[in-house]
C-alpha cells in the first residue's frame, strides 16, 4: 500500500529541527520531500551525522544558491510543479529569498508556502531558538521545583511542536484545494499548548504556580512521588481511580476530586507514605492492572528498549519511527541524503499538473 501522501510533492527550506521534523513526518507518510539545501549544505550536517539523520530521513537533497538569479529560477522550476514549499528562517530572509506565496504564485497560483518563525512572518527577526521561546512564554516559569529556579525540559519542545503544527496547517491548506500563505510561529504554537492554563488565567485570574514534584494544578495526587526504589508517576483523574488505587495502597478517605483538591497536603502525605513502601516497578506491576494511570521513571535508553518496535532503521542509523500509524501502511525508512544526491536532474517531474486531493 502506498503512503497516504503519495503523489503530494513539498519543498523545504528547512534548517536545524522543527521545519526538518515537519516535512520528515510527512515524508514518511509517503510525500515527496525535496530538500534545498546552500552550498556547502544546510546548517546542522555540521552538528553530527546521526543528528541529521534523524530530522531529514525519506528526503531528497537538491542544493540551489537561492541568493543567485539562476537559484532562484531553478526553485521557481520546482515550484511551478510542487504542492508546497515548507521554510523556517527569520522573516527577512524568507523575503529577501523569495519565499512567500506573494513571490511564489507566478510559478504556481496553488502552490502553498509555509513560514515557520519566532514570532510570526510580520513579528520581525529577534533570535527564536527554542529555549529562548520556552522563556518567552511562561513555559520556563511554571516547569520546576517551586523552591528553585525555572526549569527547561530536557529535549526541544518548542521547535518539535511548531513542526507539527506547520505540518497540519500545510495539509489544510492543501487539502482546501487554494494556494496561499500559511503563517505559523514558535511562540504562538506554545502559547496555544498552554490552553487551559491560560484559560484559567484570561477568565479567573488564575497565574500557572508551581508544585513540587510536577504536580498538576487540578487533579490530586497527580505528579511524582518517590518510592523504596525508583520514582512513580502517578496520575489520579477521577474518582473511579482513587477508589482502586486507595483499595490496593491501603488508603482510607477523600472519595471525591473535590475533597482531595481541597486537602492536598493531606492526600499527598499519606499517599508519600504508602508509595514507601513498595518499588516503583512494583507498583507499576500492581497498579496497572486496575487501570491506574501509573509509570516508574525511565531514563531513555530504558523507554527504547522497552519499545523495540518504534525503533527503525535508516541506511547505517538506527532512529525513533513514525508515531502515526495508519492500517495497511509501513514506511520505507529511507536514510537521509548526501548534498546535492539528487540534483535538478534527477527531480522527475510529476505525471500532471499538482493536483489537489478531493476534498
Amino acid at each position: 500500500m502506498s503512503g497516504p501522501l503519495a503523489g503530494i510533492r513539498i519543498l523545504e527550506v528547512g534548517v536545524m529541527l522543527a521545519g526538518p521534523y515537519a516535512t520528515m513526518l510527512l515524508a514518511d507518510l509517503g510525500a515527496e520531500v525535496i530538500k534545498i539545501e546552500p552550498p556547502g549544505g544546510e546548517i546542522s550536517r555540521q552538528v553530527g551525522d546521526s543528528y541529521f539523520a534523524s530530522l531529514n530521513r525519506n528526503k531528497q537533497s537538491v542544493c540551489l544558491d537561492l541568493r543567485s538569479d539562476a537559484g532562484r529560477e531553478r526553485l521557481g522550476e520546482l515550484v511551478a510543479n510542487s504542492h508546497a514549499l515548507l521554510v523556517n528562517m527569520k522573516p527577512s530572509a524568507i523575503k529577501r529569498l523569495g519565499l512567500t506565496y506573494e513571490a511564489l504564485r507566478k510559478f504556481n497560483e496553488r502552490i502553498v508556502c509555509v513560514a515557520m518563525t519566532g514570532f510570526g512572518l510580520d513579528g520581525g527577526d529577534d533570535p527564536a531558538f527554542d529555549y529562548v521561546i520556552q522563556a518567552a512564554t511562561g513555559v520556563a516559569a511554571m516547569t520546576g521545583d517551586p523552591s528553585g529556579p525555572p526549569t527547561l525540559p530536557g529535549y526541544s519542545s518548542a521547535d518539535n511542536s511548531t513542526g507539527l503544527a506547520a505540518a497540519l496547517g500545510l495539509l489544510a491548506q492543501i487539502v482546501s484545494g487554494r494556494g496561499g500563505q500559511v503563517d505559523v510561529s514558535l511562540r504562538d504554537v506554545m502559547l496555544s499548548q498552554l490552553n487551559y492554563r491560560a484559560s484559567a488565567y484570561l477568565n479567573d485570574g488564575a497565574a500557572p504556580q508551581r508544585y513540587p514534584f510536577g504536580a498538576h494544578s487540578y487533579y490530586v495526587p497527580a505528579q511524582l512521588f518517590s518510592t523504596a526504589d525508583g520514582v512513580l508517576a502517578l496520575f489520579i483523574t477521577h474518582d473511579a481511580f482513587w477508589k482502586s488505587f486507595a483499595a490496593e495502597a491501603g488508603i482510607e478517605g477523600f472519595p471525591t476530586m473535590a475533597e482531595r483538591s481541597a486537602n492536598r497536603e493531606e492526600v499527598l502525605a499519606v499517599v508519600t507514605a504508602a508509595l514507601a513502601a513498595d518499588t516503583a516497578a512494583s507498583w507499576e506491576t500492581r497498579l496497572r492492572p486496575l487501570g491506574i494511570p501509573v509509570a516508574a521513571v525511565r531514563t531513555l535508553p530504558e523507554a527504547l528498549e522497552a519499545t523495540p518496535e518504534m525503533v527503525v532503521t535508516a541506511g547505517d542509523f538506527r532512529l525513533v519511527g513514525s508515531p502515526i500509524r495508519i492500517a495497511g501502511y509501513e514506511p520505507d525508512y529511507r536514510p537521509a541524503p548526501a548534498l546535492d544526491e539528487h540534483g535538478l536532474t534527477r527531480i522527475r517531474p510529476l505525471p500532471t499538473s499538482p493536483e489537489r486531493p478531493d476534498r
